[in-house]
């Protein structure tokens, strides 16, 4: 499955307020530049895992995370944004499940409680909305 990487966040609204946006340029442990690349499996591991829902994935070709490899991140306007690291090809379910319980959050933060294991040991950062950096 794949998705159209042409996303204008200016433009066009996530329905569920949650993209997943999956580093395709990543490497596998072996730093091999062989394509299809493991980034590139992840990203079609979460758009597989969030078919038919509302939750957005956009590739993106660098998220600068290179020492933790397979890196995703969760965007939600106006909350909290995270990066994660150290994921697997097939952590896009991971990934889709956060999504889901991101856009629950009721206070702009992605719950502890819930999130699947990878989320929690590859959490890289998290920063947070603009309307909270005060001048």
């Amino acid at each position: 499955m794949s998705v159209d990487t042409r996303f204008d966040p200016m433009t066009e609204a996530v329905p569920s307020g949650v993209t997943i946006v999956v580093c395709s340029s990543c490497r596998d442990a072996s730093g091999s530049d062989a394509r299809p690349r493991a980034g590139e499996h992840l990203a079609d591991s979460a758009c597989a895992a969030a078919g038919g829902s509302d939750i957005a994935v956009r590739r993106i070709e660098c998220l600068g995370n290179c020492k933790r490899r397979l890196s995703a991140a969760l965007l939600r306007d106006g909350c909290w944004s995270y990066v994660f690291g150290d994921l697997a090809a097939d952590s896009g379910g991971d990934l889709v499940a956060g999504a889901r319980l991101f856009s629950t959050s009721t206070d702009g933060l992605l719950p502890w409680r819930g999130r699947p294991d990878s989320l929690k040991r590859g959490l890289v950062a998290r920063l947070p909305p603009l309307a909270l950096i005060k001048d």
